[in-house]
């Protein structure tokens, strides 16, 4: 399983939750403790947003814990807004294309989970992809299908909420019409700028980790707790979507009309 952090409030530096902290993201790239696998060393990225309304992005194949480049950037990039994800792939290349978080027009995305036998299924789920948003798939993961089939029912006027919700029905259903009894898992994080929307999800009763931490002037989501404030950070129960804007947090239940897998 993959880690990641989302990160709404003053403007810190990446360095701060990414690098700097006991269990910083960096070092659950090699020490995860919340996980099968302790190691995600098959890439890593971040995604922060400035000045203009689209994000930055730095992405790479190399494990988090050995690119001199994430430190140098994380030390001086400053964000009021920003995701980071090292990832532990589930059958797809380890390639720069495949690494989180993904990005279109103003939107982040990343993903912790899997599409249960997504090799059986992954040519009906991207025909589910319009034409409009289908040039803008570049690499082969179930992670970047979800997110393009959300941003399609977003630009249909579902709320990101719902869109999510919508992504993970239409994949769940394909499962459930191949016969394939593997879960959908899903933690997962959206935004545009000024808001994050994350939802922990699962078809069983094993949805992957996410944790949330108000300290008041900010806000972190996160696969496991990056610091050693233990009171802070609460375990988001299952089938959950969280939106921060703001300072303000908001739990809603998730998942409302999907289907069970069988």
């Amino acid at each position: 399983m993959c880690r990641f952090l989302a990160y709404s409030g003053v403007p810190v530096f990446l360095e701060d939750l990414v690098a700097a902290p006991c269990h910083s993201l960096i070092h659950q790239s090699l020490h995860a403790e919340e996980t099968k696998t302790g190691t995600n060393g098959d890439g890593f990225g971040v995604g922060w947003y400035g000045d203009r309304p689209e994000p930055g992005q730095y992405r790479e194949v190399r494990p988090a814990w050995s690119d001199e480049n994430l430190l140098s950037i994380a030390r001086q990039v400053r964000s009021h807004l920003f995701f980071a994800h090292v990832r532990a792939a589930t059958g797809t290349a380890t390639t720069r294309a495949n690494c989180h978080p993904f990005a279109h027009g103003r939107h982040l995305f990343m993903h912790n989970g899997q599409i249960g036998g997504y090799g059986l299924i992954r040519r009906r789920i991207e025909n589910l992809i319009p034409d409009a948003l289908y040039g803008a798939r570049v690499g082969t993961t179930d992670s970047e299908a979800l997110f393009l089939l959300a941003l399609a029912s977003m630009a249909e006027g579902a709320s990101p909420g719902e869109a999510l919700a919508c992504a993970l029905d239409q994949a769940l259903s394909l499962m459930q019409q191949a016969g394939i009894r593997e879960p959908l898992r899903c933690a997962a994080a959206l935004a545009d700028g000024e808001t994050i929307h994350a939802v922990r999800w699962s078809s069983d009763a094993k949805p992957p980790t996410l944790y949330l931490c108000d300290r008041g002037d900010s806000v972190v989501i996160a696969s496991e707790p990056v610091d050693a404030a233990r009171d802070c950070w609460q375990a988001l129960p299952c089938n959950t979507l969280v939106s921060v804007r703001a300072g303000t947090v908001e739990l809603a239940p998730f998942g409302a009309g999907l289907r069970r897998a069988a």
